[in-house]
């Protein structure tokens, strides 16, 4: 057994050789006059967006489609309403922009001449 235990032994530093990272910390030093006195200055936030969008029902009833808007903010808001039909043949239809001012109220329709596949409300500031 104590042939196991010499390249253990002599793998060992002597005297006053010391391995590489065993040796006792070096203590840290800080220098005071590098800390501020006051906290940095945070940079101000960003500024809020703007609420902006009249809300928007949208129903469909067989080909029939109606979207009722209401503007609840100061700005004034085109809504447009889409229909996407069914039917390859039926042609989708884009109503013109209408007008909802601060506190407004609209109602959209269109048609399909069957089956309805999608409808949706578009918005644009005015």
């Amino acid at each position: 057994m104590t042939g196991l235990l010499i390249p253990a032994v002599a793998a060992q530093p002597s005297g006053d050789e010391v391995a590489p990272g065993s040796g006792p910390a070096a203590p840290a030093v800080v220098d005071l006059a590098d800390i501020p006195a006051e906290p940095p200055v945070q940079p101000s936030p960003p500024a809020p967006r703007d609420l902006f969008g009249a809300d928007c029902a949208t129903t469909v009833e067989g080909s029939q489609v109606t979207a009722h808007c209401h503007n609840a903010y100061p700005e004034t808001d085109l809504v447009s309403l889409h229909v996407e039909c069914d039917r390859w043949w039926d042609l989708d239809g884009d109503g013109a922009a209408v007008a909802v001012g601060p506190a407004g109220r609209a109602e959209l329709t269109g048609r399909c001449w069957k089956e309805v596949r999608a409808a949706w409300v578009s918005h644009r500031r005015a």
